[in-house]
C-alpha cells in the first residue's frame, strides 16, 4: 500500500445515497482471481447510461470521489474498494459508510472522509458546479478542504488508521514488522509440529 499525507485533486460528484457493494462492483465481476482490473466494472449497471457522472469528460482523471449517504452497504465484498482504487480514486467522501467498507478502505490505502450531511451536499453542489474544483484530504491533519468552494473541515480518522495511511501498511506489512520475533518463534518449534508456509 502507497504512503500518503495528502490526496490533491479534483473529484468526482456521485449524488446517490445508499449506495450499496453490488452497485459499486456487480456480482459477475467477482469471478476475478486478480485484485486488479476491477475498475472496468465500476459501477457497471450504470455507466450504460451515457450521462452517468462516470462517462462525463470533464470528471476525467479525479482522484476524490464525492458521494451522497451511507455509501458501501451491502455484502463486505472487498471487490467494492478494489474497483475504486483500481479506477483511480484515493479517497471518498461521504456523511456515512458502512463499517465494513470503511475498514476496508483503510486495509488497502482508500481514504473513507466522513463530513456532516451539509458539508457533504454543499461539497456535491460545487464540485458539480466546478468539475476543476481541487479537493484536498490531508490525512496527517485529518483535513478536507475545496478552498474555490470555501469548504475546510476535520474528519475523524483513529491514530492507528491515520499511521497505517501515513507509513503505507497494510496487514502484510503489519505483520512482517515482527519477522525476527516470527521467526525466532519458528526456530524452536518442536520438529514433530507441521511447517507452516
Amino acid at each position: 500500500m502507497e504512503a500518503r499525507r495528502t490526496i490533491s485533486g479534483t473529484a468526482v460528484p456521485l449524488d446517490r445515497s445508499d449506495v450499496d457493494t453490488d452497485q459499486i462492483i456487480p456480482a459477475q465481476w467477482l469471478k476475478r482471481v486478480e485484485r486488479t482490473g476491477f475498475g472496468a466494472g465500476l459501477f457497471a449497471a450504470w455507466r450504460d447510461d451515457p450521462a452517468f457522472v462516470l462517462n462525463q469528460q470533464r470528471f476525467a482523471g479525479a482522484t476524490v470521489l464525492v458521494a451522497g449517504s451511507n455509501f458501501g452497504t451491502g455484502s463486505s465484498r472487498e471487490h467494492a474498494v478494489w474497483a475504486l482504487e483500481d479506477y483511480g480514486f484515493q479517497a471518498v467522501v461521504s456523511p456515512r459508510f458502512a463499517d465494513i467498507f470503511r475498514t476496508n478502505c483503510t486495509k488497502v490505502g482508500l481514504v473513507p472522509v466522513q463530513v456532516d450531511a451539509a458539508t457533504g451536499a454543499a461539497l456535491l453542489r460545487a464540485v458539480e458546479a466546478d468539475p476543476g474544483l481541487v479537493v484536498t484530504v490531508d490525512i496527517a491533519e485529518r483535513t478536507l478542504s475545496a478552498p474555490g468552494a470555501g469548504i475546510e473541515v476535520e474528519f475523524p480518522l483513529d491514530d492507528f488508521t491515520r499511521h497505517r495511511l501515513l507509513e503505507g501498511l497494510d496487514d502484510v506489512d503489519l505483520t512482517l514488522r515482527h519477522a525476527d520475533a516470527i521467526s525466532a518463534y519458528e526456530a524452536t518449534r518442536p520438529e514433530w509440529l507441521p511447517l507452516t508456509g
